[in-house]
């Protein structure tokens, strides 16, 4: 009996939904792997392929794409989130919003986290403003070795936590995603950032997906049918999540924010790879098909 397929997995109304019980259902046998906080498993998974199944931070799957990692990508949201209010500013000093941020110094975590790329796309894509227009300081470096941050981002290391920088004034506005501050001295640098975030969705239909699933090359090479079974997995694990969130009050919430399968996630990646690369995130311009067609080899319409 050969050993159960590894699967690391965070904290999200799907991944809670996907247990031994329901992977036997589609004829997948999975030992859930405790990786907490899940940022953990990122780098692993990519650089080694330390899983057979992983939750990736989407931005850090594209890259890992576009250096041809040994991973298959899965059209399966499994965090997201409204990032308008992720950038902030210290109140206290003179107010600017997104229209003042060019010149501006700007911490993240590590250029390449997946809410500061979400952050530049709608700053680029609503309010005009373009992420090379910004100095970026940075504490860490990328999930995928390959990758080289751009000369407009300044690694400066964990000296200073980024609300200590953000105080005593070394930058001027800072991204947060799960760690986002609750201080009575921070602001949205988007003034009206909880309306802005559900009103883009309904204008655009693109969901700001943080998290997505990916899996062994070797693992469907050796077993082709995972695949599939995988994606059956995901549906059905959807479906449980969604019926017991209950119907959304507004169509940019709940459920919503989950989508699955390439047609209902197109309109999001597309917006995202677009600016990925004016941000320097890619080494060459990517679309969804390209992403996705080594999924769609072995699944065929099953990736849609």
């Amino acid at each position: 009996m050969s050993a159960p397929f590894t699967i690391a997995l965070g904290h999200h109304p799907i991944s809670r939904a996907v247990t031994p019980a329901l992977a036997a259902q589609h004829g997948l046998d999975i030992a859930l792997q405790a990786i907490d906080p899940i940022h953990k498993a990122f780098a692993p998974m990519i650089r080694t392929q330390a899983f057979d199944i992983s939750e990736v931070a989407i931005v850090s799957a594209v890259q890992a794409f576009a250096y041809d990692k040994p991973l298959l990508l899965l059209p399966v949201t499994l965090a997201a989130r409204y990032q308008h209010k992720c950038i902030v500013r210290d109140a206290r000093r003179p107010a600017f919003g997104p229209d003042g941020l060019a010149g501006k110094r700007v911490g993240v975590r590590a250029y390449t986290q997946t809410t500061g790329a979400w952050v530049r796309t709608l700053l680029q894509q609503d309010y005009g403003v373009h992420p090379l227009d910004m100095h970026w300081i940075t504490q860490t470096g990328a999930h995928v070795a390959e990758y080289a941050d751009p000369p407009h981002v300044e690694h400066v290391g964990r000296d200073l936590s980024l609300i200590e920088m953000l105080e005593n004034g070394t930058i001027d506005a800072a991204i947060f995603g799960n760690d986002l501050p609750d201080l009575p001295w921070i602001a949205p640098v988007i003034a009206d950032a909880a309306q802005a975030g559900p009103a883009a969705h309904r204008r655009s239909g693109v969901v700001p997906i943080n998290h997505i699933l990916t899996l062994s090359a070797d693992l469907a090479q050796r077993h082709p049918d995972v695949p599939a079974q995988v994606m059956a997995l995901y549906r059905a694990a959807k479906a449980a999540a969604d019926a017991a969130s209950g119907p959304a009050t507004d169509p940019a919430s709940g459920p919503d924010l989950y989508p699955l399968g390439l047609t209902a996630m197109r309109p999001s990646i597309t917006a995202l790879l677009r600016s990925a690369y004016d941000q320097k995130l890619l080494p060459r311009p990517l679309d969804c098909d390209a992403l996705f067609a080594p999924l769609r080899a072995l699944i065929g319409d099953l990736v849609d």
